[in-house]
């Protein structure tokens, strides 16, 4: 009869122990921007740029941070790495859905909707944060350095002040402990080293880690992960007005060649940068 107490007192507690294990999982959210494939873009004969032919792709700052993302969660056991973004119905796509989640992310939550094309950084800030209360409780987001695109640097800091949260940025090392993250900075003449509570909304520069190439057993497991794609929760207004945007036009060269052989020719080419500065 002791020996059955005993048992079950011990199960009691390995329940316990695992509950409590299953509640403290740390869960890490990167934001990540999907763009218009650059290579893609065509430019019409009065300098507008035209995408209707342009692939959709994951922002290439973005996945330095995806990278990051996965290296914290595989250096803390039990963690998981949540992939949130916004934009307009084209980035629902499968292929685009499966490289990010064989990139090291567990579970992909999306709002796919037209209402949320064109958005600066003010609007990205408010979607992403409605997007993230259907994400749940998480102990870090993640950014990228600025997108490929507008190169903002603005959605990470809006991000925070819309949840309430630290903010750091131009991170190029993180280590997470115990409801707090040590964040290394590297700035022009020193490296700087804080700490911040968790959660807290950390960007990162491109250095902090190299992408991964995702492999053909990392693709097929992509496919049987969480994608939660949503519509708009509603409209989102934006803080900037975009008058024209348009490619710049292109200099005409002056084809001037110097021989090296010539005297002076170094003093010659010097001064022609010189010039053209």
């Amino acid at each position: 009869m002791r020996m059955l107490a005993w048992n079950l007192l011990n199960q009691n507690h390995r329940c316990d122990f695992a509950t409590r294990k299953e509640r403290y999982r740390m869960k890490i959210v990167v934001s990540f921007k999907v763009v218009s494939d650059d290579q893609d873009i065509q430019v019409s004969g009065d300098g507008s740029l035209d995408f209707s032919k342009a692939h959709k792709i994951v922002s290439a700052y973005d996945l330095n941070a995806m990278e990051a993302a996965a290296q914290l969660a595989a250096a803390n056991e039990g963690a998981s790495v949540v992939g949130v973004t916004v934009g307009d119905a084209k980035i629902d796509d499968s292929k685009l859905k499966k490289n990010v989640l064989a990139r090291g992310v567990d579970e992909l939550f999306m709002t796919a909707d037209d209402a949320c094309a064109d958005m600066d950084a003010h609007a990205t800030a408010a979607a992403l944060a409605d997007l993230l209360g259907k994400v749940g409780e998480y102990d870090l987001i993640l950014c990228g350095d600025g997108s490929a695109d507008n190169y903002a640097q603005q959605v990470d800091v809006q991000l925070a002040a819309k949840l309430g949260l630290p903010v750091v940025n131009g991170a190029a090392k993180i280590e997470l402990g115990a409801g707090v993250a040590t964040v290394e900075r590297v700035l022009e003449d020193v490296v700087e080293t804080v700490e911040v509570p968790l959660p807290a909304v950390i960007s990162v520069v491109p250095d902090v880690a190299l992408p991964r190439i995702p492999g053909m057993k990392d693709i097929l497991a992509a496919g049987k992960k969480p994608m939660n794609v949503s519509a708009a929760d509603g409209a989102y207004a934006a803080a900037l007005e975009v008058v024209d945007c348009k490619a710049p036009e292109q200099a005409d060269r002056k084809l001037e060649i110097i021989d090296a052989s010539e005297d002076g020719a170094i003093e010659k080419f010097a001064a022609a940068i010189k010039a053209a500065l």
